[in-house]
């Protein structure tokens, strides 16, 4: 097993250590005994979701403030808020001492304050400045001093995943700190984004501008002629959204138009939905990516089941879609708690992977999803 010096889970108090073991090796039950109505039980999920943590914690695949691990630790904060873990927060406390509670070293890239989000959270549970200053420092400067992102591509976030990784810190910070300038910061740099990949006739969002297509109809489409759209940076897109939506003031000026986009990518999202109830790594061109992929599957499951939980979205409606999908994702964890049929590291839509292929962000889409699906109402 690969191990980073920086890897919280050394520094876990061993009582906690072995809190963590032992729920991994009771977590799971034989997949061949699995019922699928146990799938929604809130034990079944509070174990699953032990049991997932635990695995990926043990098996660290990147440096601890990697953007992938900004997507893995928004899961374990969901994980301990749901199970109330010590050996969890205990971990989730040890990553922040051993990165001296720093973002990455980009300060003006979306991908090195991802990780951004969990200090916050964490400052939110025991106040201690330094658990944020870095985040504050490096936000500020990302305001005010025009960085390589800005001079290369024209706009900050110049990518759909960005919209997870940068949004949510900005909103933490300003209503952690109650200082609405955050908002507005986020909401300049949110539209920059939105207006140049957001395609309104498909709801969904470009990768990038080089997924695009120019006037005379020219740009990268799929084996059936369809547009481009990735699984899994749109996921990327509906989780920020999420999180988003849960820091802004129910009365703020601007939160209609977040709330838009979401309700159209819901319903498009929904519409996409295959009939194993898992979603392909390409949207729109399943025929040609067979076998769901398991970190978009993931983040829509999280974000159609939290629109029904804050009564946005009609259960009725998506209520079928997100039992669909939590069913599925059960079967993408193995029983020791890895998650798997996740696409690589990569900026487009793959097609080499497998039961073995795992990625920390697919555990942390599927922890964030049982976070919701827990809470659902039978």
């Amino acid at each position: 097993m690969k191990q980073w010096p920086n890897h919280p889970f050394s520094r876990l108090p061993l009582s906690s250590f072995c809190s963590l073991l032992l729920f991994s090796l009771l977590a799971l039950p034989a997949r061949s005994q699995q019922k699928a109505g146990d799938v929604f039980k809130s034990d079944y999920i509070k174990k699953t979701m032990l049991a997932v943590t635990d695995w990926q914690l043990k098996n660290p695949k990147h440096p601890p403030t990697d953007w992938t691990n900004g997507a893995f630790y928004a899961g374990v904060v969901a994980a301990y808020n749901t199970t109330r873990s010590q050996a969890i927060l205990d971990s989730l406390n040890a990553l922040g001492e051993r990165t001296g509670w720093q973002p990455g070293r980009r300060y003006d890239h979306a991908d090195d304050i991802a990780i951004c989000q969990t200090y916050i959270d964490l400052y939110r549970i025991k106040k201690d400045q330094q658990k944020i200053q870095g985040t504050i420092d490096t936000v500020k400067k990302m305001s005010q001093v025009p960085g390589r992102e800005v001079q290369q591509h024209g706009i900050t976030w110049w990518w759909c995943d960005a919209l997870f990784m940068a949004p949510p810190v900005l909103a933490k910070l300003g209503t952690t700190l109650k200082d609405p300038s955050y908002y507005t910061l986020n909401d300049t740099l949110f539209k920059q984004t939105y207006n140049l990949l957001y395609n309104k006739e498909y709801h969904l969002f470009a990768r990038d501008a080089s997924y695009l297509i120019n006037q005379q109809g020219e740009g990268k489409r799929e084996k059936n002629g369809k547009l481009v759209f990735w699984s899994r940076g749109n996921g990327w897109v509906m989780g920020g959204l999420v999180k988003l939506l849960q820091e802004l003031p129910a009365n703020y000026r601007n939160r209609n138009f977040y709330l838009t986009i979401y309700k159209e990518m819901a319903e498009k999202i929904a519409s996409l939905q295959q009939a194993d109830g898992l979603w392909r790594a390409s949207l729109l061109d399943p025929e040609s990516y067979p076998g769901g992929e398991g970190s978009g599957s993931g983040f829509y499951c999280y974000a159609l089941a939290w629109g029904i939980n804050q009564g946005i979205l009609n259960k009725a409606k998506y209520g079928p879609v997100v039992r669909k999908a939590w069913t599925s994702l059960n079967t993408l964890v193995s029983s020791e708690g890895r998650v798997g049929w996740v696409q690589p590291i990569g900026a487009d839509p793959q097609k080499n992977f497998s039961e073995e292929s795992w990625e920390v962000y697919g555990a942390g889409a599927f922890l964030l999803a049982g976070s919701e699906v827990i809470k659902l109402k039978p």
